[in-house]
């Protein structure tokens, strides 16, 4: 077997002058990685649905960042935003759908549907929403897309499930991106991250009871935290090899790589754990002291 030939003809992208798009870019990730592709001479197109943020970003790395409000979860929102880019630039070359939220945390019983629709339309149907109007641009100039995904897409996601479930969608969803732009020589990644000490984290994890605890059984080093410039950095590296996947912190990558056996361990522990169970049992008790909604709308 030839194994050269599995290897790209020319795997770097350089992203100097390119026209670049990031979604959830006005603070975190998304805004640390447009601070570095803005020093490697990119041209940065900071979307975020909070148009304040945003534009303080932009407004710190000057005249090649431009600010736009767009709701991922809005199919039209984004057509329009990406045929502004368009307009503007004649051309995008390189996509990151990097825009992401958590669910409040609750069991799949007691969860509100409405927050589960809210998840789901961000996290997964908003990175469609963000790929798909801009593919032709990405063909044409031979680009590339990186999709957010999260090493919870290989985890279970008791107290959670919603965020696990995009994340593993995401994953889905970029490595078919990868394969189909193949013949086209564009390319596509996945990005993974563990624990990123990021806003949404805190919240998540720190200010939650059910968060704290959750993260307390974590075992070293998987709860190992990297900062949001770690992240980023780590996701500018890989678009400059068009890498088909990063990962971050690389802690993760055996647990990846193993994860067929390693999650029929880790279900079978999980589901017989009774610490686990008592908390799990706190969450639905706290989450009967709540109103709850029935709508289906995100």
């Amino acid at each position: 077997m030839n194994l050269l030939r599995f290897l790209p003809a020319d795997a770097a992208f350089d992203v100097t002058d390119k026209v670049v798009v990031i979604t959830g870019a006005g603070r975190g990730i998304g805004a640390e990685l447009a601070q570095i592709l803005h020093r490697r001479r990119a041209r940065v197109v900071m979307l975020d649905l909070d148009e304040d943020k945003v534009r303080t970003a932009a407004s710190r790395l000057g005249s090649r960042a431009i600010p736009l409000r767009a709701d991922v979860a809005d199919r039209d929102s984004m057509v329009a935003a990406i045929a502004a880019v368009r307009e503007r630039f004649g051309r995008i070359d390189l996509v990151v759908a990097n825009a992401g939220i958590t669910p409040t945390p609750a069991t799949l019983r007691t969860m509100d549907p409405a927050d589960f629709d809210r998840v789901i339309g961000v996290n997964l149907t908003g990175v469609f929403n963000t790929v798909r109007p801009a593919l032709d641009d990405i063909v044409a100039t031979r680009g590339h897309v990186v999709v957010v995904s999260s090493c919870a897409a290989f985890a279970p996601g008791m107290g959670g499930s919603p965020y696990m479930i995009s994340k593993a969608g995401v994953e889905q969803l970029g490595r078919a991106l990868r394969v189909e732009l193949a013949a086209s020589g564009a390319s596509a990644g996945v990005a993974y991250f563990g624990i990123v000490d990021t806003a949404m984290t805190h919240h998540t994890l720190d200010d939650d009871e059910f968060g704290r605890a959750a993260d307390a059984m974590l075992p070293w080093p998987l709860n190992q935290r990297i900062s949001a410039a770690e992240a980023a950095l780590a996701v500018a590296d890989g678009i400059a090899r068009r890498a088909p996947r990063t990962i971050a912190p690389r802690v993760w990558e055996p647990y990846s790589l193993l994860r067929g056996a390693i999650n029929v361990l880790m279900d079978q522990y999980l589901s017989t754990d009774e610490q686990l169970r008592d908390l799990l049992r706190k969450l639905e008790q706290r989450a009967g002291t709540r109103p709850r909604s029935e709508s289906t709308r995100p």
